[in-house]
């Protein structure tokens, strides 16, 4: 004989390596076909996600190369989850894709200049009042009155702020905070980094206590209710533009608190 079944031992022996073959034949099909469908599956979720970090830009974007990033890290993802880790596929699909569309605009250089510069005034102009006042921050219309600038020219600027400040720390205000920790990552992580990771996040939730309840609200429908700026107008009453602007300002002040806590 010269077909592969040659080079198989005799009687029991050889039909147990048979079936062995073949269980991982079938396991094998059995995976793929798993993951296609989890790709297939969750393959909206990927527009989704990129809609919500375009909303986060102040600058237009090809949203096609988003979703193409994002796309591959759906894949990659569908390749590298473990099902017998203890968390969904969903969950881990979610970073894993929002990673990759973050990668892609860190990727570029579509913050100007002149953009830092106005935003590091306001992150100034912020540090001093905080401090003239004994510690307390300064609300939107006192920030831009000390700026001399118009309060529509001012919350523009936060805009800008608001794309530095998403690309810096996605990963600590993430859509998920709570189950960001539970995701099969590639490898795990040090004890010293989930520490680091802890604090960071209890700093964070220290931080999101101390806004105003109007900018809370707008952050827990946001990332916690997964609304669109569309939908948490409509819930709040008020213009989609406004609820922008409570977005972007709770955003700036978060990450204000977190550059200035030790």
């Amino acid at each position: 004989m010269t077909t592969e079944t040659s080079s198989l031992p005799p009687g029991a022996d050889g039909a147990k390596v048979l079936q062995a073959r073949a269980a991982q034949a079938y396991a094998t099909q059995s995976r793929e076909s798993l993951e296609e469908q989890w790709i297939l599956d969750h393959l909206p979720m990927v527009r989704h996600i990129v809609q919500k970090v375009a909303a986060q830009l102040s600058q237009k974007m090809d949203l096609e190369d988003l979703i193409s990033a994002g796309t591959l890290g759906l894949v990659k993802a569908a390749r590298a989850f473990d099902p017998s880790r203890d968390a969904e596929f969903k969950t881990y699909a979610f970073i894993r894709i929002r990673g990759a569309v973050i990668d892609e605009l860190r990727g570029r250089s579509f913050v100007p200049s002149a953009v830092h510069h106005q935003v590091r005034k306001v992150q100034q102009a912020y540090r001093e009042l905080t401090a003239s006042s004994g510690g307390k921050p300064p609300d939107d219309e006192e920030l831009a009155r000390a700026l001399n600038m118009p309060l529509e020219q001012f919350y523009r600027i936060l805009a800008e702020a608001r794309t530095q400040h998403f690309l810096s720390i996605h990963g600590l205000k993430g859509d998920h905070p709570a189950t960001d920790a539970l995701a099969p990552l590639d490898g795990a992580p040090a004890p010293s980094d989930q520490a680091e990771r802890k604090e960071l996040l209890e700093r964070l939730a220290a931080a999101i206590r101390e806004l105003p309840q109007r900018d809370r609200l707008v952050l827990l429908l946001y990332y916690e209710r997964d609304l669109t700026m569309k939908e948490i107008a409509g819930v709040l009453k008020i213009t989609e533009s406004r609820v922008s602007q409570l977005h972007a300002s709770a955003v700036f002040k978060l990450s204000m608190k977190l550059r200035t806590e030790p």
